[in-house]
C-alpha cells in the first residue's frame, strides 16, 4: 500500500467527533493508502514534521485550517525532495478550501483529492516567509489571528466581523507607504495592503477576477480609504463587485513588489490566517513554483492555465 501521512491540527475550527480519523483511514484504505497521523503541538510544527519526513511518503495531508496547510507548504519548501501535498480543510473559513472547491462535506471532498490531478501552484514568499493565498499588511490583518478561539467556534465565520468591529470602533491606523511594482515607484497613504493568491479571501467569495494558480503572478490590493465608516461602508460593494473595481482600492497583478512602511507596525503582519513577527516596515515579495498538490478536477480548468 501507498504511504500517507496526515498531519492532524485538532484545534483548528470547530472539535470532530471521535469516528473522524476512522472515516478518513477507511476512505484511503479505498485508494490504497496506508494511514499514518501526526499530531501538531505547537505553532511551527507542521512545518518541522514535514521538513524530517522520509522521501518514500506518497501523500501528505494537511488537516486543519489555512495556517496548518502554510506550515505543511513552508516544511516542504525546506527539502531537498519535494513530498505531494493534498488539503483537507477543516479551518473557521477554509479559504483555501473553498478555492480549491470544498462545499462542507469532508467525506466527499476527500474523495474527490483523492480522485484528482496533480499540479505545481504558485506560491508567494515575502522576506523569504512562504503564504500560500494571503499576506496582510497595516490595519485590520490582525482579526485573523487575534480573533477569539471560543468565538471562531460559537459563530463560525461570522467571529471574525464581530471582533473586527468591536476592535475598531476607534481611530483608523493609516500608513505613509512607498511601493516598487511592475517597474514603477509610487507612494501615498493607505491603511492597509493585501497580498493574495486567492479567490477567496476572510471568507469573502471571487474577491478577484481570474486568479490563477500557475500564472507566475499574485494579485497586490491597498486601501487609501481613511475612514472606518467609509471602509464599512465598501463591505457592501465586496458581495456585488470584484475588488478591482471598488473606489478606494488600487489593484495589480505582479510577480513582486517591494514595500517601504515610513512609519512603525501597531501589528504583525497576517500570513495564511496566523501571525508573521517580522514588523521592519521592509517587505520583499516574489513568487515561488516548488510545490506539488493533488487538487480535485472539478476546479482546475478555472484554476490552472497549463494542462
Amino acid at each position: 500500500m501507498k504511504k500517507c501521512i496526515m498531519i492532524y491540527n485538532s484545534k483548528s475550527g470547530k472539535k470532530k467527533d471521535d469516528q473522524f480519523l476512522d472515516i478518513v483511514s477507511k476512505i484511503l484504505k479505498e485508494y490504497d493508502y496506508n494511514l499514518e497521523v501526526k499530531y501538531t503541538k505547537k505553532k511551527g510544527h507542521a512545518s518541522k514534521i514535514v521538513k524530517e519526513l522520509p522521501d518514500n511518503v506518497d501523500l501528505v495531508i494537511s488537516a486543519g485550517g489555512d495556517g496548518t496547510y502554510n506550515e505543511v507548504v513552508s516544511g516542504d519548501l525546506k527539502r531537498e525532495n519535494k513530498l505531494l501535498i493534498a488539503n483537507l480543510p477543516l479551518g473557521t473559513t477554509n479559504d483555501v478550501g473553498t478555492m480549491y472547491g470544498y462545499n462542507g462535506n469532508l467525506e466527499e471532498y476527500l474523495r474527490s483529492l483523492l480522485e484528482g490531478d496533480i499540479k505545481n501552484i504558485d506560491v508567494c514568499k515575502i522576506n523569504s516567509r512562504a503564504f500560500v493565498y494571503f499576506g496582510g499588511i497595516g490595519s485590520f490583518v490582525n482579526v485573523t489571528y487575534d480573533t477569539p478561539r471560543k468565538l471562531k467556534e460559537k459563530y463560525g465565520r461570522s467571529a471574525y466581523i464581530i471582533y473586527a468591529l468591536k476592535q475598531f470602533a476607534g481611530k483608523l491606523k493609516i500608513y505613509n507607504i512607498k511601493y516598487e511594482i511592475n517597474d514603477k515607484k509610487y507612494e501615498g497613504k493607505y491603511s492597509f495592503i493585501f497580498i493574495t493568491n486567492s479567490s477567496s479571501v476572510a471568507g469573502i467569495n471571487n474577491i478577484y477576477p481570474d486568479v490563477k494558480l500557475d500564472d507566475n503572478k499574485f494579485e497586490v490590493l491597498l486601501c487609501n480609504i481613511t475612514k472606518l465608516k467609509d471602509i464599512v461602508k465598501t463591505l457592501y460593494f465586496f458581495a456585488l463587485y470584484d475588488a478591482s473595481k471598488i473606489p478606494g482600492f488600487y489593484f495589480y497583478k505582479t510577480d513582486n513588489i517591494k514595500i517601504r512602511f515610513n512609519s512603525q507596525l501597531k501589528k504583525p503582519l497576517c500570513i495564511d490566517g496566523e501571525s508573521f513577527d517580522d514588523m521592519s516596515g521592509n517587505y520583499d515579495i516574489k513568487i515561488d513554483h516548488d510545490v506539488y498538490v493533488l487538487m480535485p478536477k472539478k476546479n482546475i480548468d478555472s484554476l490552472f492555465d497549463n494542462d
